[in-house]
């Protein structure tokens, strides 16, 4: 009971109802700071990915104690008076705003599981083809290609010519091994020439492309190894979700009149 009666005075002295204290983390220099800007900082660090521990919450509160200080301090000295800082004030309001903007129209028009395995499956028919094992050389002249293929005809290995003409370092090291792709990975010329060889030949003239000269090598084909829709869940997600802001951008910018 003492020590009830003893708050009680005290919050009288200072002119503080016990009530309007529980609403306020400090005050400072008679200003309140209200408990609602620690919610909001909090969940705005959460937002971005960076949530606040329980135990940081007292080094949330000084922090927030310091910047009342300085805007304090600013205010005495007139600077949210200056040209400066109206216009930052005026970007920061935009940035806010339209921060709002979005997070309401996502929240309107959400990405559905529907739309991700429809993506999905968009992709799985445009990538469902074939992949393709192949090896090449490259060098810059056209003699030097079919010089190549004079001397893999006589029997020496590709992997050996390849690693030392090649003049692709990364597939040259390893026996111009090009690992498995499709055949639209690459340029048209090399693609074009990839798709008429059967299992294990060799091209028998130059393939021409904006790189050089290659002889290529077919050394397997296999049905394309795609990934499941679980594991790129996400990334359609997000994907789609960019899509759908670029086109809400798209249509007020329509609609907007602009002189």
């Amino acid at each position: 009971m003492k020590k009830l009666l003893v708050s009680a005075v005290a919050a009288a002295c200072f002119g503080v109802a016990l009530p309007a204290l529980a609403q306020n983390i400090a005050i400072v220099n008679g200003k309140a700071i209200p408990k609602a800007r620690l919610d909001a900082f909090v969940a705005q660090m959460a937002k971005s990915g960076r949530p606040v521990p329980p135990e940081m919450q007292e080094e949330v509160k000084k922090a927030l104690v310091a910047r009342e200080i300085f805007a304090q301090e600013a205010q005495r000295r007139g600077l949210d008076a200056t040209d400066s800082f109206r216009g930052q004030l005026e970007l920061q309001r935009q940035n806010i705003l339209i921060g709002e903007l979005l997070a309401d129209y996502q929240k309107a028009n959400p990405v559905t599981d529907a739309d991700i395995k429809a993506e999905y499956d968009k992709f799985a028919a445009a990538n469902g083809a074939k992949e393709y094992r192949a090896r090449h050389i490259l060098v810059d002249k056209e003699d030097e290609a079919k010089a190549i293929i004079a001397s893999l005809k006589k029997g020496q290995k590709f992997e050996d010519i390849a690693k030392k003409q090649s003049k692709d370092a990364g597939s040259g090291a390893n026996g111009g091994d090009l690992d498995w792709a499709t055949a639209a990975s690459y340029v048209p010329e090399f693609s074009g020439a990839l798709l008429k060889l059967n299992k294990g030949q060799t091209t028998q003239e130059p393939v021409k492309s904006e790189f050089g000269y290659h002889v290529i090598r077919l050394d397997d084909v296999r049905e394309a190894q795609l990934p499941k829709l679980e594991d790129v869940k996400p990334q359609i997600a997000q994907q789609l979700q960019q899509q759908k802001l670029a086109k809400f951008q798209e249509d007020l910018a329509a609609k907007a009149k602009i002189e």
